[in-house]
């Protein structure tokens, strides 16, 4: 890509005619979907490890031996007994686990839940900011329209 190409003016969207401006207010309509979509997957991967970091705190001496059920899939459970309190294996993707204490297994979720919680504030940024976008568009299609109606009666 050249640097002329990086340095892309913007268009003024009051000079394109009405055709072009559908085209571009469904573009619009679309990252607006694909990013909103983002969002909710990002929202529930945030639940998902808050939950495993609230589970965390019932890792403790006082179950220890105790019978519980551990998941197989996300409908099956078998029961089993709590043995080692003192460390865990995450699922880190994949199909890839790591064992790590419960105090480290912890810090890995908190970073996770924060990292996360930045990347839905800026899709949140970028949701808005592309809803204001088609609402601007939205307005200009409006005036045209008006505009072109206004040509035909006269």
């Amino acid at each position: 890509m050249s640097v002329d190409a990086a340095k892309q003016e913007p268009i003024n969207l009051a000079e394109l005619p009405l055709s072009q401006l559908h085209q571009v207010k469904a573009q619009l309509e679309e990252e607006i979907n694909h990013f909103t979509s983002s969002y909710t997957k990002l929202k529930q991967a945030q639940t998902t490890f808050t939950d495993c970091k609230n589970n965390l705190k019932e890792i403790n001496e006082g179950n220890q031996d105790k019978t519980i059920l551990i998941p197989l899939t996300s409908s099956l459970y078998v029961p089993g007994k709590l043995r080692d309190v003192e460390k865990v294996l995450l699922d880190v993707g994949t199909g890839y686990y790591v064992e790590k204490s419960v105090k480290s297994a912890q810090t890995f979720y908190n970073d996770k839940v924060n990292l996360i919680q930045g990347n839905l504030k800026s899709l949140q940024d970028t949701v808005t900011a592309k809803q204001s976008n088609l609402n601007v568009l939205i307005d200009i299609m409006n005036f045209k329209i008006s505009q072109e109606k206004k040509q035909t009666k006269n």
